[in-house]
């Protein structure tokens, strides 16, 4: 599998496995509308991380690292195509979008993922995330979200000098 920045030429492929997510489904995310938030992401420079298996595109991580939230990027979508699942594709692409935050100036990396998603928070959690809240209809009503955080700044490795 190789990662690697998206751009303009895999957003068709990227809209179609936005489209085909069942949990997208839920907040009524389209062909369509997944091709134009790509695109905006694009030109606003968003981290869009592709995954790919033998070039076929099997999942994608969307980083908006603005800083804000005491330097905080956010993820807004971490997505792995269905029958793909648990082969690395999400533990790798969360891996880079940490880095990629990292090496922006964030401090944290924090994510929404929906309440009733246990196997999404199971991972989170695997990956030194913590649930810091619930945020009850935020993104889309009806459907509640729980809220993750994880620090990832380089660790300060100089030493102390003495006073």
């Amino acid at each position: 599998m190789r990662i690697r920045s998206a751009s303009e030429r895999d957003v068709a492929a990227l809209a179609t496995l936005m489209a085909a997510s069942p949990l997208l489904r839920r907040y009524r995310v389209s062909a369509r509308l997944a091709r134009e938030s790509l695109r905006e992401a694009l030109r606003e420079r968003d981290v869009l991380l592709v995954a790919l298996a033998t070039d076929e595109v099997v999942g994608l991580a969307w980083v908006i690292t603005t800083r804000a939230l005491d330097q905080a990027a956010y993820l807004r979508l971490l997505l792995v195509a269905e029958g793909q699942q648990s082969r690395g594709a999400g533990a790798a692409l969360l891996a880079r979008a940490e880095g990629r935050a990292r090496r922006s100036g964030c401090r944290h990396l924090v994510l929404l993922v929906t309440k009733t998603n246990r196997r999404a928070r199971a991972f989170y959690a695997r990956h030194g995330y913590r649930h810091v809240g619930d945020l009850d209809g935020f993104v889309f009503p009806r459907i509640d979200e729980a809220l993750y955080v994880k620090g990832v700044a380089a660790r300060a490795t100089a030493r102390r000098r003495p006073a």
